[in-house]
């Protein structure tokens, strides 16, 4: 009897092994498949726009990957995306379908700036820390805002986040106009930020640190989800309701701690930007960055782990593009339709059938 237990769980290993295996060959040959098509198809379109499709993809490759600076440059384009990637990842793993990290970008860079700008000298040592916290901070109330209405006035999360994004820019635009605006700037931008507040960069190679902290914060979010109790609760809730309320738990209480834990990321992901890249507040400096967060949420199948690989791929697709664009004269309109083709294509290989 005692023999019997560990043959028969050794038996079940060895047939569920193999296929483990086998969905992920059949993943990875899916992705490739997609890679292969959305190739094929955007060199069908820059032949068409007039252009080399060899020399096309040379630039872009150059541009993603050609120099330490651009590798450099890749990772900056890819840290925003994984920080609100990872939050977004989060909700709608428990459930809570979060479409506001544009908006909770753009309030976290505003409380970035700031704090960056009003904070003490004699403490210019803490400023960047402070600057990243005042950030996560503002996100993370724009998220609150959000989830108060959705909870307390019963409006679907999907409207309450999507709009109160057009009220964030506008919110971003008044504070420029007004108290974080430059004087006599020719369009609406803060003064520089001081250099204690900048985020520290590795030298000739252009990455800043808030890529690690972007590591770090998926590394975290995964082992939440798949080795606490709270990913345990919110895993339950994001596959059926009635089973997690009949486990008794709360759905509100769900619904609230990942939607600030989601706004604090999406906005350290707002400060990031402006400290590590603009070093001051600028109108429109978010546009973007959170609705292409969903994607890559949704390429990275919803894992925050996952979410890494699918930032990496976004930013260097932008970056190589920008390179594509500059060197090739590939229209802006084209690139971006390269852009959505290929990650339409990568998504539709990696999206879960039920």
């Amino acid at each position: 009897m005692t023999d019997s237990a560990p043959r028969a769980q050794s038996s079940r290993l060895a047939y569920v092994w193999p296929l483990r295996l086998r969905l992920a060959d059949s993943m990875a040959g899916r992705v490739a498949a997609a890679a292969a098509l959305s190739v094929v198809a955007s060199a069908l379109l820059v032949a068409l726009s007039g252009h080399n499709p060899f020399a096309a993809f040379a630039a872009m490759l150059k541009g993603a990957l050609g120099s330490p600076h651009q590798v450099g440059f890749a990772l900056n384009r890819a840290t925003p995306y994984l920080l609100a990637g990872s939050g977004v990842a989060l909700c709608f793993r428990a459930g809570v379908i979060n479409i506001g990290a544009e908006g909770q970008i753009a309030l976290g860079g505003v409380g970035a700036a700031a704090l960056a700008l009003h904070f003490p000298a004699s403490l210019s040592v803490l400023a960047a820390v402070a600057a990243l916290a005042g950030g996560a901070l503002f996100g993370a109330l724009w998220a609150a805002l959000a989830t108060a209405i959705h909870l307390g006035r019963r409006v679907h999360e999907v409207l309450t986040t999507l709009l109160l994004n057009f009220v964030a820019l506008l919110l971003v635009q008044q504070t420029l106009a007004g108290p974080l605006g430059q004087f006599g700037a020719g369009f609406l931008q803060s003064p520089e930020l001081p250099r204690a507040a900048w985020l520290w960069k590795v030298p000739e190679f252009g990455a800043h640190a808030g890529f690690p902290i972007a590591l770090v914060a998926a590394a975290t979010l995964s082992l939440t989800v798949w080795r606490t109790p709270f990913g345990f609760s919110l895993r339950v809730a994001g596959s059926s309701r009635r089973a997690a309320a009949y486990a008794g738990f709360s759905a509100p209480a769900i619904t609230w701690s990942v939607m600030l834990i989601a706004g604090a990321l999406a906005g350290l992901a707002g400060a990031v930007e402006v400290l590590g890249v603009q070093h001051r507040l600028i109108e429109g400096f978010s546009l973007g960055f959170g609705f292409k967060a969903v994607t890559v949420a949704l390429l990275g199948a919803l894992e925050p782990l996952a979410v890494v690989p699918a930032a990496l791929f976004v930013g260097m697709l932008e970056a190589g593009a920008q390179s594509m664009q500059r060197q090739i004269g590939v229209p802006s309109a084209l690139v971006i339709v390269i852009e959505g083709i290929t990650m339409l294509f990568v998504l539709a290989a990696t999206v879960r059938r039920a």
